[in-house]
């Protein structure tokens, strides 16, 4: 009993380290985007989702290092609904959403592909490195597209020696940032390991329910208060890029280091994320607005998906 409260305290404080660290990395990625001039729409796409997707990277990472598969993909998928349902919910329930049209026709659709994708290179119920790759050239294109898009926003940004200082010290925040989140997130991981193993919970039911919710606070706290300050591109943006990182980059890094294989519950979450990204487009299409009322009907959403996997 006592190691299991050690543990559970354990886990309590890679989560608390992995949120500060990712905080950590997302200001000093956003404040070096934002002193080159890039709009807030494509830090959120790009720099910002990948520091909120920061701790699931290094979480499933370390996992697929240790042989924890089950570990590795829970958590990603996990996170990503977690992202779209409790996240998405909860930031329109600070405040309704107003989404641009761009984000509606280019972001979204981006996200069902590498969903898409996900599903049919690993169709036989396994991820091989074959996979990853496919996973990663897409990552690697999707990278190439929106670069280009920061390069045309760019501004002609003044080179003189306090811009160079404010830089450098960004990039000092993102490596702290990255240091704190490799610790954290090797607590969380032998932490979650041991209290499933304790409790006799799957460590795939583990990784897609409590490790996800974990590795997703950053996000929770990036696009709730985006939404406070009323970005909602920002918001939704942040959890779109978010979502292809986390198929795209993590799940095709992992597939290299050892074979990913999906057990049920890993592909019914699948399907339920691909289900749940095409309601929320058709949400977004016919009102471009995630209204309170449907904040709120998400973050149900997501109660009843935990209820569910818990009780397979």
């Amino acid at each position: 009993m006592m190691q299991i409260l050690l543990y559970s305290a354990l886990f309590v404080i890679g989560t608390i380290l992995l949120c500060k660290g990712a905080d950590i990395l997302v200001e000093g990625a956003s404040r070096t985007a934002a002193e080159l001039g890039i709009s807030p729409l494509i830090i959120s796409l790009t720099i910002v989702a990948y520091g909120t997707s920061a701790p699931e990277s290094f979480v499933s990472f370390l996992a697929a290092l240790e042989g924890y598969e089950s570990i590795a993909i829970g958590n990603v998928l996990g996170s990503c609904v977690a992202n779209l349902l409790l996240v998405l919910g909860i930031s329109a329930l600070v405040r309704p959403l107003k989404v641009k049209k761009v984000v509606i026709k280019r972001e979204m659709p981006i996200m069902l592909g590498v969903i898409s994708l996900f599903m049919v290179v690993s169709i036989r119920g396994i991820l091989n490195w074959v996979g990853g790759i496919i996973l990663l050239v897409v990552f690697v294109l999707y990278l190439y597209l929106f670069v280009g898009l920061a390069k045309k926003e760019t501004s002609n940004a003044r080179e003189n020696e306090k811009q160079k200082n404010n830089i450098s010290k960004h990039i000092l925040f993102i490596l702290l940032g990255i240091i704190v989140i490799i610790v954290s997130a090797e607590l969380l991981v032998r932490s979650s390991i041991f209290i499933g193993n304790a409790l006799a919970i799957p460590n795939v039911v583990l990784a897609l329910s409590v490790v996800a919710v974990g590795t997703s606070l950053p996000e929770l706290a990036v696009s709730s208060v985006a939404s406070y300050k009323n970005e909602a591109d920002i918001s939704i943006g942040n959890l779109i890029g978010s979502n292809i990182f986390n198929i795209a980059l993590i799940l095709g890094v992992c597939s290299l280091i050892l074979p990913i294989h999906i057990e049920m519950v890993s592909w019914l979450s699948t399907i339920f994320l691909l289900f749940i990204s095409l309601i929320i487009l058709l949400m977004l299409y016919t009102g471009s607005t995630v209204s309170r009322r449907g904040g709120a009907i998400l973050v149900a959403g997501y109660c009843l998906y935990l209820f569910y996997i818990f009780s397979m």
